[in-house]
């Protein structure tokens, strides 16, 4: 799977562009605040209909623009795919793939695979369960289409079980009707455990090796589902705390409050682990989401690197670069560092600078 163009009008800060990467690692570099990661964020939008930085569409559409086009080519195989993202600030935002409006951002999944890596995947494993669900929610997202329906089904019925709970409690007779969506919630709640099961499971024995080779056999990693309550528990635990909910107003038991466990050695990543540690995980766990993808579907994803480079030293770096040879990348950076020169030409270094990018021919004063 490659992007073999990419047009640009009105995104963010960026000027027009129309621009065909290369294979290989295509890297982006300028100062801060020029437009890099603005530029990794519209490959991101089309892969998943979502920005990996705002939950606000109407932010993306630049200053001076009325509105944002994006449009991706993608050859896939012996076939070419199209996305097209039309933003506006006052209205909701169009997506088409292949010149058909989508109705569902469910049927965008599975048209391009990326893997993010950025100094935010810290957040991963420091940050609360909302962040660790979410990482977990956008890979089975992009890998199954059943999965984001389950999803959605879910948090549906559960924002309807929450607003009747709060009724509840002026009109204490309609509890009898609470079991209409308890069952609903129990049902697509234990498809998503089970997905979400399945997943890191795998996702563990995969991220185990790349830690492994990451330290030299230093650190053992573990990667564990942590979910709110066990699968088949899930009715008892809703029955057993109706009144509490109803007081709340509120449900507290199912896979909205599921969390992972990051630990290495048996100790928890998140309370224990040094910052190394912690970056490195990350990006173990990043590493094996390529593996896993390119096992699912049969398809090579497109890495996304925002300025990953500079928060990791010399080994992992180099690690890094040769995990991702033969993938199509997008790497930003402020400078060049010596171990991404031998895997990039004059085709594939972009210069930006206030919103500009041009090709570049010169790394460091010196000709590619």
């Amino acid at each position: 799977m490659q992007i073999s163009e990419v047009s640009l009008q009105g995104f963010r800060n960026l000027e027009e562009l129309s621009l065909q990467p290369a294979t290989g690692i295509n890297v982006f570099y300028g100062k801060n605040a020029q437009g890099k990661t603005n530029f990794l964020e519209s490959l991101y939008l089309c892969a998943t209909g979502r920005s990996m930085r705002t939950k606000y569409d109407w932010q993306m559409v630049g200053f001076e623009a009325e509105e944002s086009h994006i449009r991706l080519l993608i050859q896939k195989n012996n076939r070419k795919e199209r996305i097209d993202v039309h933003l506006k600030r006052d209205t909701k935002k169009g997506i088409a793939r292949n010149g058909v409006p989508i109705k569902k951002l469910g049927d965008l999944f599975g048209t391009l695979y990326t893997v993010v890596f950025s100094p935010e995947d810290l957040s991963l494993i420091k940050d609360g369960p909302a962040e660790r669900r979410r990482f977990l929610d956008m890979e089975l997202c992009q890998l199954s289409r059943i999965y984001y329906y389950d999803l959605q089904q879910y948090y549906r019925i559960l924002k309807q079980r929450n607003n009747l709970l709060k009724e509840i409690q002026k009109k204490p007779p309609l509890q009898e009707t609470l079991f209409v969506w308890d069952t609903q919630l129990i049902d697509y709640g234990e498809r998503v455990m089970t997905a979400r099961r399945d997943f890191l499971q795998r996702l563990d024995i995969i991220a185990a090796e790349k830690l492994n080779a990451l330290t030299g056999g230093l650190d053992q990693l573990k990667i564990a589902y942590k979910p709110n309550c066990e699968l088949g528990q899930m009715a008892e635990r809703l029955e057993r705390n109706i009144q509490r909910d109803i007081y709340l107003g509120s449900t507290n038991f199912g896979p909205h409050k599921d969390d992972i466990l990051f630990s290495i050695d048996g100790k928890e990543v998140k309370s224990f682990g040094s910052q190394g540690q912690q970056r490195t995980t990350a990006l173990a766990a990043r590493l094996a989401e390529i593996d896993l993808i390119r096992e699912e579907t049969g398809e090579e994803p497109v890495l996304l690197l925002d300025d990953v480079l500079s928060e990791l030293d010399e080994t992992r770096q180099r690690y890094l670069m040769e995990s991702i040879d033969g993938l199509q990348a997008f790497l930003t950076c402020t400078g060049i560092e010596d171990v991404v020169k031998k895997y990039i030409s004059k085709d594939n270094l972009f210069y930006v600078e206030n919103g500009r990018i041009t090709s570049e021919n010169r790394i460091d004063g010196e000709k590619v």
